[in-house]
């Protein structure tokens, strides 16, 4: 078979079935409804975009089944046979009765519907119509899935950096559950060619292993590098540094956000909002289900306990055990870090509800934040992804600490702006929307916007002013601040902070890496007289490092991109622990360097 796992050959369906994968690989041909159905039920296809183009296929058989010549005696063909006569008469009211059956034979995954309700509207021209419309469906799937996949691949390296990352996928949502590429599976595949995965962590995605059994086949055909885990170990690889982001695909996303999937989804998505990791969901458009205002309406399909009692035939609960097992959970929105579709990123289904889905205030809808712009959606996301993660680390706690990126002006000759996380809210939960769009020449906010900005924006402004850095971190690192604190020396303006022969000086891009000069300001109660005495320093000394300390108050970093600023921060605060734990701290002004 080509990369395609759907193809229709001599009017029948022919595909792979799953159930033998990933020992046996055999060819499945469905010529029938009742085989279609039974298909889709017993998993021989599954994945919500596959099972929908199926349905599809099943329509078309369907319709020349239920095709009788002008006389009205007998079919004009046999299902397998392609075409009709001209005179041909369909039973419209019993294909389209098959077509309900079809539509009916899994309820989670909106695409079966979808794609059966899109086929109906041509039965009545015949089966050839219908066939036309599955095919143009078939042929979009790819290019769909392509385009999805390659926004998502995208926005997981402008969150996560250059870095080779090391991602987490649950279920299978490759060429086998759509018809070619895949979604989240597309996805790695795509960041696979461009060189950026190290490591795939596989979820073996229980109780029927779809991970196990058609993931990592998948994966391995592709060459992507990965390792098999139990489902409840997930959480863990996320705690010891494993995952950079994890990656899923989607059943039925609702207007407000909320994604239906595979079991266990939900899980993955607490895991990776308690860790700080981007969590997000590749699907196409299809399954995005804006007629269902939320998770609570999807029906949930529950299937056999024997899928849990026992595996491959052999019992491995006591005799009458009962079950609960659910094919699919959901997820709610406000774990969700961003749904991608071939459209693009995906973060806000309805004007009734925000990117966290709650609702909007009466009123509130005509003053949105700046992620409702899709000019600012992409880099809010990746602001508030970032702030989760130094949550995380502590170095942003509660409240405290901002991050910001600088937005090129809408037109020429206009000022620019900075988009700063707003006053007053917990980084640990931060989203898109949570951010204020600032004039960089003044710090106001511009007119219209719900929230404030940061009352530590002045900070900000005053590196964009002076430097063409692309984004501000600015957090309250322990050992960083500790040592900002015990260099400072009363009554100066600013102090010099001379720190050389730690291999770590070379995460800052200075042209001498083997000593850095870093100014500590005084932490005045007014933060715009600190953002003025930024200001000033910077203007005067245009080799100063992409790094400073506020004295008892933490660190601010900068960089073309906001993984920069985030990993010198990073950076800075490391090179601080390994002074304080060497004890190179004693000299006068403080220099410090090997002894």
């Amino acid at each position: 078979m080509d990369d395609s796992s759907l193809i229709w050959d001599d009017g029948a369906l022919v595909t792979i079935d799953q159930r033998g994968l990933p020992h046996e690989v055999r060819e499945l041909r469905l010529r029938t409804v009742d085989e279609i159905i039974e298909a889709i039920t017993t998993l021989a296809v599954r994945g919500a975009p596959a099972i929908g183009i199926a349905g599809a296929f099943g329509v078309v058989i369907a319709t020349r089944a239920h095709t009788r010549g002008g006389s009205g005696d007998a079919p004009s063909h046999s299902p397998g046979e392609a075409g009709c006569r001209a005179g041909d008469v369909v039973d419209v009211a019993a294909v389209q009765a098959e077509a309900d059956r079809i539509a009916a034979a899994r309820p989670t995954a909106v695409n079966l519907a979808w794609a059966v309700d899109r086929v109906r509207a041509r039965i009545a021209e015949g089966a050839d119509a219908v066939l036309a419309e599955t095919l143009d469906m078939l042929a979009e799937d790819g290019r769909v899935n392509l385009a999805a996949a390659t926004h998502a691949a995208d926005l997981v390296q402008r969150l996560c950096g250059a870095q080779p990352l090391r991602l987490l996928t649950h279920c299978n949502t490759g060429r086998l559950a759509t018809s070619a590429v895949g979604t989240a599976i597309g996805t790695l595949r795509v960041l696979h060619e461009r060189g950026a995965v190290a490591d795939v962590i596989v979820d073996e995605t229980r109780p029927l292993l779809q991970g196990a059994r058609l993931t990592t086949w998948e994966l391995a055909e592709a060459g992507i590098p990965h390792r098999l885990t139990i489902d409840s170990a997930a959480a863990w690889a996320m705690a010891t540094g494993q995952v950079d982001a994890v990656l899923v695909g989607a059943d039925r996303i609702t207007a407000n956000g909320d994604v239906a999937n595979k079991i266990g989804t939900f899980t993955l998505a607490l895991a990776a909002r308690h860790h700080g990791i981007p969590f997000i969901v590749v699907a196409p458009e299809s399954t995005r289900d804006t007629a269902m205002a939320t998770g609570a309406q999807i029906v949930v399909e529950q299937r056999a306990a024997a899928e849990v009692t026992g595996f491959g035939g052999v019992a491995t609960a006591a005799a009458d055990t009962a079950a609960f097992n659910p094919a699919f959970d959901v997820t709610p929105t406000d774990l969700v870090t961003a749904v991608v579709t071939e459209n693009g990123v995906v973060y806000r289904n309805s004007d009734s509800f925000d990117d966290r889905g709650r609702a909007i205030p009466a009123g509130a809808g005509s003053a949105p934040g700046p992620a409702a712009d899709p000019a600012f959606a992409e880099p809010g996301l990746a602001i508030a992804t970032t702030a989760r993660q130094l949550y995380q680390r502590g170095w942003m706690p509660g409240t405290a600490g901002n991050i910001s990126v600088r937005i090129a002006p809408a037109q020429p000759g206009g000022g620019e702006d900075a988009l700063i996380t707003a006053s007053g809210l917990s980084k640990g939960e931060l989203c898109a929307d949570d951010t204020v769009l600032v004039a960089i020449a003044d710090t106001t906010p511009r007119p219209g916007q719900r929230r404030k900005p940061s009352a530590e924006t002045s900070i900000h402004t005053a590196v964009y002013r002076t430097r063409a850095a692309g984004a501000v971190v600015h957090v309250h690192s322990p050992f960083a601040t500790a040592l900002a604190t015990t260099a400072a020396r009363p009554g100066d303006a600013v102090t010099p902070v001379r720190i050389s022969g730690f291999e770590l000086i070379k995460g800052f891009g200075l042209a001498d890496p083997s000593t850095v000069v870093i100014p500590v300001f005084p932490n005045w109660p007014d933060v715009a007289r600190i953002g003025a005495d930024i200001d000033t320093y910077l203007r005067e000394n245009p080799a100063a490092p992409p790094i400073l300390f506020i004295t008892g108050h933490g660190i601010t970093t900068w960089g073309d991109t906001l993984a920069q600023a985030r990993d010198r921060a990073e950076c800075l605060e490391a090179l601080c622990e390994l002074i304080a734990r060497t004890g190179r701290t004693d000299a006068t002004p403080l220099e410090i360097g090997p002894t």
